[in-house]
């Protein structure tokens, strides 16, 4: 049940510009401070715990064509605190409920000459701050064209940094660990070959960047609720050590059009003295609006299956044919083409991951490579790429309905783009009802190329609305969304959970494309996650990929027990079991793991991190007393030592563990592991060893 009050603490007009105002969390540990420059620019700054984790730092906006912009000159006509507390209970999560606690700062500034006025809204938490700018209607601010947004985080030092560099189109890059004063030198080596990439700075970075204070303060900049606005990335002035929001421009290079009244996303800044705190905060989620889904009975977490990596590989194709260079959609003959025989979207072997799911008790399968189009799909700027309702003719689309639901699976279409916004959203309509007709209730989208409107970025306002249409859209025919290379997650999800994953980030398909760091999914939660639940597709147990496709000589650096915890760190209620069935067959004792671990929660607990090294996780499965662990380990091994304090006082359990072996190492042994069984109670503890780029994974099941 929910416990909500609004109080207003206070409502004055303040008459001197320069007086600051104060703002503390709930729990006192934060406090923010508000005024206004001698030329009446706006300023904030943040401590906590008594040490600054932002000096004070400018806000505004510059307009295009307006002399004046929205940046200085302003008086503060009216200023109003008040606290919010109340629970709200997510659809799916890794918490059966959320707490929702801020105290909050709301300015109305007012710019002479102009007498325009802006709002700026703080709100405090005990984990961090979030603000935003609001535009009221008025007479002199109705329509307006914003040329830069100006806010800035002024940093207390030389931090190290978690980043990626600041791109418009891609965010599928490795992270890359340095001091923010070497970001300069490093970026060119760290802005690796993308299809569809365009960087915009040398010192540019993408939200959500995490640091690291040399004096023990974890800090994560990042943004909530991006709506109707351009994707913010930050730009560091390397010489003061001071970022600044740097928008993703459109086609004519603005970088938003707005109506007044309107308002931004918000800008989030986490800190905390402990970095499990960091993993552990719902203020992203906490700062976007409630479930807009009035009946949401159908937005279920999925585990899942698919014909996905072995194209991913090289194993197969997603093309039907290899007889045509070139495709119009209705015109090009496929009844008569030749098949290529390497297709993976065929009806039988379709079946036989049907049957595989099914038998191990997974949730659906996901097809890729199902319709027309797929030989003349990328490159070439098209807008009528595919329709999204054409299968090829070896894919019977009513016999594998048919058959799944014989045995009790659910299919997950794929829709991919290929960029063409346009033309998704002049076929969604008939899409998603063709979807329905079909049985399938879930969708993963791809945007893989330059986006069409020509001139137009992954993550500029335009495109972001796209996005948005299409889970709206969706959830008007009850139908859940799975988008890669789509914009970062901001906490959308709590506003439309229908939004059950999305890539956005560099998952386990580039582990085939020439590997990742094997500390990758140490950031990861830092950084990506911060914002939304992640579709990495793991449980990859062959890491010899040529042992896939000969002509393929990449290497998955991670163990196998690594792979297994994934389903524990890299929280998402879309999990995949993405290496082929017989890989599995192969490990079947290990393969146990990925079979009994949940896809939503009732609690969590972080027990260890360190961004870069190690994460250890434990999570409850909704509706048992049942836990699961999962620890990933960066390139030092180490010893994990944890406490099993979370567990119910009293009650006995079982745990199965699934760890690396002594002799394990992502490279050179990455499949030595070991599974033993122990009892264990709240008093318990372990110490578990953690190879290079490995881990473990832990099933903790209540004995009766």
């Amino acid at each position: 049940m929910k416990n909500f009050y609004l109080l207003t603490l206070c409502c004055f007009v303040v008459v001197h510009t320069t007086i600051a105002q104060q703002l503390k969390s709930p729990n006192q540990k934060l406090q923010m401070e508000f005024s206004l420059q001698s030329d009446g620019t706006p300023v904030y700054s943040l401590n906590y715990k008594g040490k600054v984790v932002v000096k004070p730092s400018k806000l505004g906006l510059e307009l295009k064509n307006d002399a004046k912009s929205l940046l200085n000159d302003f008086t503060i006509i009216d200023s109003k605190t008040s606290t919010f507390d109340e629970v709200w209970k997510p659809v799916w999560g890794e918490v059966a409920s959320i707490r929702n606690n801020y105290n909050e700062l709301v300015v109305t500034l007012n710019q002479k000459v102009s007498e325009r006025k802006l709002l700026i809204r703080f709100r405090l938490f005990n984990d961090g701050l979030g603000f935003r700018y609001e535009f009221p209607a008025q007479k002199n601010l109705t329509y307006f064209i914003i040329k830069e947004e100006r806010s800035q985080f002024a940093m207390t030092g030389n931090h190290t940094a978690f980043w990626l560099p600041g791109d418009y189109d891609t965010q599928e890059y490795d992270y890359t660990t340095s001091k923010l004063s070497e970001i300069r030198g490093l970026t060119t080596k760290a802005t690796t070959e993308n299809v569809s990439q365009k960087t915009f700075s040398p010192t540019g970075v993408q939200t959500s960047l995490m640091m690291k204070s040399a004096d023990g303060l974890y800090i994560n900049l990042h943004e909530a609720a991006l709506i109707n606005y351009s994707c913010m990335h930050l730009n560091l002035d390397d010489k003061n050590m001071v970022f600044e929001s740097w928008l993703t421009p459109d086609a004519n290079g603005d970088k938003g059009y707005m109506q007044a009244p309107d308002h931004s996303p918000w800008r989030t800044i986490m800190v905390s003295d402990n970095a499990t705190e960091i993993l552990d905060s719902k203020m992203t989620l906490n700062l976007n609006d409630p479930c807009k889904i009035e009946d949401t009975s159908w937005i279920k977490p999925v585990k899942y299956v698919g014909v996905w990596w072995e194209m991913i590989t090289g194993k197969s194709s997603w093309a039907y044919t290899d007889d045509f260079s070139t495709v119009q959609l209705g015109v090009t003959d496929y009844a008569n083409a030749k098949p290529n025989g390497k297709h993976g979207a065929n009806t039988a072997n379709v079946k036989k991951y049907i049957d595989f799911a099914a038998t191990n008790g997974f949730d659906a399968v996901l097809v890729e490579g199902w319709n027309e189009g797929w030989e003349d799909w990328f490159g070439n700027s098209k807008d009528y790429v595919f329709d999204f309702t054409t299968p090829y003719p070896d894919f019977d689309v009513k016999g594998i309905r048919d058959y799944a639901k014989s045995k009790g699976v659910k299919m997950i279409m794929h829709h991919e783009t290929s960029g063409s916004t346009r033309n998704y959203e002049r076929h969604m309509d008939k899409a998603y009802q063709f979807m329905k007709d079909n049985g399938y209730d879930a969708v993963k989208s791809g945007y893989v190329g330059p986006i069409l409107p020509r001139g137009e970025n992954h993550y500029n306002q335009w495109t972001v609305n796209h996005y948005q249409y299409a889970i709206e859209k969706a959830a008007d025919y009850k139908i859940m969304v799975n988008a890669h290379e789509a914009i970062r997650p901001t906490g959308i999800c709590r506003t439309y959970p229908n939004l059950i994953g999305n890539e956005s980030a560099r998952g386990t398909e580039y582990q085939a494309f020439g590997g990742s760091k094997p500390n990758h999914v140490t950031i990861l939660p830092f950084t990506r996650l911060i914002g939304g639940p992640m579709d990495y597709t793991p449980g990859i147990f062959e890491m010899d990929i040529s042992k896939l496709n000969p002509e393929n000589t990449s290497h998955l650096n991670s163990t196998l027990a690594n792979q297994l915890a994934l389903y524990v760190t890299m929280y998402s209620p879309l999990q995949m079991a993405a290496d082929l069935p017989e890989n599995y067959m192969r490990f079947a004792d290990a393969f146990q793991f990925i079979k009994d671990v949940a896809v939503d929660w009732s609690d969590s607990k972080y027990l260890e991190a360190e961004p870069g090294d190690y994460i250890t996780v434990a999570r409850k499965a909704k509706g048992t007393a049942n836990w699961f662990i999962g620890n990933v380990n960066g390139e030092t091994p180490r010893v994990s030592n944890i406490k099993f304090d979370f567990l119910e006082k009293g009650k006995k359990y079982e745990a199965t563990i699934y760890a690396d072996a002594k002799e394990a190492h992502y490279k050179t042994n990455p499949q030595a592991y070991t599974i033993r069984k122990i009892k264990v109670n709240s008093n318990s503890k372990l110490s578990q060893f953690s190879a290079p780029g490995g881990g473990y994974a832990i099933s903790v099941i209540e004995i009766k």
